[in-house]
């Protein structure tokens, strides 16, 4: 039987971090900002959705998508895509991922109204649980209780060797960009001689000249390396770069379109696809995107974006149906202290989280939770992703102050 959108709501969040996370392009600044959508049908099921991100800019952005989406039946999933993402009308907006977070709980209400988890309705789950790798940043340290620092390469080592005593990961991504290449490398080799019989990865979030990633490509050829991920920016950086290092090369910034998909494979300049539910626009083009990497022997991964409960089982989801995922995930999800979800965060074990086999996305709103920290939000507000107050005035290409010095304890900005 039929049904039709009624309503779609959306509220920002604001949850806490164990400590503000560095990256090249500036800090998040202990906490993540989410926006969970629902929507509701007219049937009376809820279906939930997520996107980085927020605020009254957000939610405004989905108010605006009502008009089109009051009406719609869940289950026509395709004509929804050309309804909010209309790609022969790419110059007049730029939808993406706000389409992701309705087709999220687009299908949470298919799946529900069945009741069959997500997995059923992408051909069904090929593994229970989905590896993760831990996911490293420097940090800086709470400012409530001066702990979480991480900044030399023994602070580093010893943060991984908790998590994998506390998770049991075997596989560990570094989130760097933030110190000079060959202070990174240091820290990146002290991960390699801590956990020789694990699997490793490094990414600079393209903060990386082309000749600087091949230095750091070819320091790194004897480590166990899963893959360097975004060294340097653009397809034909990474081109060049990939000629000449012999580690394989991953993104999650040149390749995020079907068109840029194409052109890799046209002229390969990345081996390794991850694929994110947000940035590729939902679920199914991610299993779409996943089917051409397959027919040309592209690897594939899935990509974390700062998720809360709720994309974590998207990716869950996704983890769990693709037959070429050869990869651990990625996931920020550790470093949260809280969640929106009843049960609070889902549990890691063995280096893995459990796919939910629940009907539709398996994960229910917490309302206290969701009320408590839509509170948090409207007390502090955003905050400023790009800016890092260790590097005042910095760019990713300028040749001054590009990088944090190493040396001495960056202040952190008590505003946030």
């Amino acid at each position: 039987m039929r049904t039709a959108i009624a309503d779609v709501r959306a509220t920002t969040v604001t949850v806490p971090l164990e400590a503000p996370l560095r990256h090249a392009n500036g800090a998040h600044w202990g906490r993540f900002v989410r926006t969970v959508v629902e929507v509701e049908t007219a049937d009376g099921y809820v279906g939930l959705g997520e996107m980085g991100g927020g605020g009254e800019g957000a939610e405004a952005a989905f108010r605006g998508l009502r008009p089109y989406l009051v009406g719609h039946d869940p289950t026509q999933l395709e004509a929804l895509r050309w309804k909010i993402t209309n790609p022969t009308a790419g110059l007049y907006n730029n939808r993406t991922q706000l389409h992701a977070a309705i087709e999220f709980a687009c299908l949470d209400i298919v799946g529900q109204r069945l009741g069959v988890p997500v997995h059923t309705l992408l051909g069904g789950k090929l593994r229970d649980a989905v590896p993760f790798a831990s996911y490293l940043f420097f940090r800086y340290p709470d400012r409530a209780t001066g702990a979480g620092a991480v900044r030399t390469p023994d602070e580093l080592v010893a943060h991984a060797r908790a998590l994998k005593a506390a998770h049991g990961f075997t596989s560990h991504k570094l989130k760097g960009g933030v110190f000079p290449p060959d202070y990174e490398l240091a820290c990146y080799r002290a991960l390699g001689d801590a956990f020789p019989e694990d699997r490793l990865r490094h990414d600079p979030n393209a903060a990386w000249s082309v000749e600087e990633g091949v230095r750091f490509g070819q320091a790194i050829a004897g480590l166990r390396n899963d893959y360097l991920e975004d060294p340097t920016w653009g397809l034909a950086g990474m081109r060049r770069l990939r000629g000449m290092v012999p580690v394989p090369l991953a993104t999650n910034t040149v390749v995020v379109t079907f068109e840029q998909l194409a052109a890799n494979v046209l002229d390969l300049a990345v081996d390794v696809i991850l694929l994110d539910t947000t940035f590729w626009g939902g679920i199914r083009p991610c299993v779409k995107a996943a089917g051409v990497c397959e027919t040309f022997q592209l690897g594939v991964a899935v990509h974390s974006s700062g998720e809360l409960g709720i994309q974590l089982a998207t990716m869950l989801h996704l983890g769990a149906a693709l037959p070429n995922l050869t990869f651990a995930a990625d996931a920020h999800y550790h470093h949260l202290t809280d969640d929106v979800i009843v049960g609070g965060k889902l549990p890691y074990r063995e280096g893995a989280i459990a796919v939910p086999d629940g009907p539709g996305l398996g994960v229910t709103l917490d309302r206290e939770k969701l009320r408590e920290h839509a509170e948090r939000f409207r007390e502090l507000g955003g905050y400023p992703y790009d800016r890092d107050p260790g590097r005042p005035g910095w760019y990713p290409l300028l040749p001054n102050d590009r990088w944090a010095d190493p040396d001495r304890d960056e202040p952190l900005d008590p505003r946030g």
